[in-house]
C-alpha cells in the first residue's frame, strides 16, 4: 500500500502543479454558472414568475438557483476525474511507463495509483464546489439545505465521482496523445451541460431527446441530485400544489421519465453503481495492457 499511496500522491502532485488543467477541469461548471448569472436565469426566473404570479421573487430565484446548483455539481463530478486522468495520458506519451517498469513496481500497483487519485481529485473538487453551493443557497437565498439532506447529498456525490471517473478512466485508456486528450475533454465539457439537462430543462427539448437524456446515467445522476438540492424550494414555489409540482418535476428533470416510466431513485443508485463496478474492472484491464 506503500507504493500505491506514493503514486497517488505523485499523481496529485502533477495534477494539482497544472493549474491550467485543473481550470479547465472546472470550465464546464464554470460556464454553466456564468450563463445562468448573465442571462439564462433572469430567463428562468421570469418564466416561473408568470407562471406563478402568487410565489414570492424569493421563492422562485431559490428554486432556479437549487436547480442550477444541482446541475454544477454534477458537471463537476464527472469533468474533474476526466482532468485528474491527463496524467495517466502523459505518462503514456512520454514513455515514463518504462521508467516504472524497471522499478520493484507492479503494474496492478501503477494502475491503482491513477484511479484513486483520479477519484480523489474528483471528490475533493467536487466537495469544494458542493460547499460553496451550499453556503451560497444559504447566504443568497436564506435556503439552508438541512443535515439529512446534505448527508444524502453527500453520498451521492461520492457515487457520481466513483462512477464517472470510472468510466472516464476506461475512455482515456484508448487515448494515447496529449492532443487527443485535450480535444476530448473540450468536447466533454461542451456536451456534458446538454446530454446532463443543466443547460436547459429537459422539459423545453422535444420528447425523443429528453427520453435519451433521462435514459443515459448523467441524467439519472442529475435528477438524484435536483431532487435533494430543489425538492423543498419546488414546493414552496408552488404553494403545495400538486398538478403544478408534478409537471414542474418532469419540466426540470427532477423526476426523470423514459417514455412512461418513471425512473426510481433506487434504479438510477444501482446503475451508478454497475457503472462504477464495470468501468472500473474494464479500465484497469486495459491500462495494464498499456504498461509495458
Amino acid at each position: 500500500m506503500k507504493v500505491v499511496a506514493a503514486i497517488v500522491v505523485r499523481n496529485l502532485r502533477l495534477f494539482f502543479r497544472d493549474r491550467l488543467n485543473v481550470f479547465f477541469s472546472l470550465l464546464g461548471a464554470i460556464i454553466l454558472f456564468g450563463l445562468y448569472t448573465l442571462f439564462l436565469g433572469n430567463l428562468q426566473t421570469q418564466g416561473l414568475e408568470a407562471t406563478f404570479p402568487d410565489a414570492e421573487p424569493r421563492e422562485v430565484k431559490a428554486f432556479v438557483d437549487s436547480w442550477m446548483f444541482a446541475g454544477i455539481i454534477l458537471i463537476t463530478t464527472i469533468t474533474t476525474g476526466l482532468g485528474a486522468l491527463s496524467v495517466l495520458v502523459d505518462d503514456a506519451q512520454s514513455g515514463r511507463f518504462r521508467d516504472f517498469l524497471v522499478s520493484p513496481i507492479r503494474r496492478g500497483q501503477i494502475v491503482l495509483g491513477y484511479l484513486i487519485a483520479a477519484v480523489a481529485v474528483a471528490l475533493l473538487m467536487s466537495m469544494f464546489v458542493l460547499v460553496l453551493s451550499v453556503v451560497y443557497l444559504g447566504v443568497v437565498d436564506g435556503m439552508w439545505l438541512a443535515p439529512d439532506v446534505l448527508l444524502r447529498v453527500t453520498g451521492i456525490v461520492v457515487l457520481c465521482c466513483l462512477a464517472f471517473t470510472a468510466l472516464s478512466a476506461l475512455i482515456v485508456s484508448g487515448v494515447r496523445t496529449a492532443g487527443a486528450f485535450s480535444a476530448l475533454a473540450t468536447i466533454v465539457g461542451t456536451v456534458l451541460g446538454f446530454v446532463a439537462g443543466a443547460y436547459i430543462p429537459v422539459g423545453s427539448l422535444p420528447d425523443s431527446v429528453a427520453n435519451v437524456i433521462n435514459a443515459l446515467p448523467f441524467g439519472q445522476a442529475g435528477m438524484l441530485l435536483r431532487r435533494e438540492f430543489a425538492g423543498e424550494s419546488l414546493i414552496a414555489m408552488t404553494g403545495g400544489v400538486q398538478q403544478a409540482e408534478d409537471a414542474l418535476r418532469q419540466a426540470y428533470g427532477i423526476d426523470a421519465f423514459v417514455g412512461d416510466w418513471l425512473v426510481p431513485s433506487g434504479a438510477a443508485i444501482a446503475i451508478l453503481i454497475g457503472l462504477t463496478i464495470g468501468c472500473t474492472a474494464l479500465a484497469a484491464l486495459r491500462i495494464r495492457a498499456r504498461i509495458r
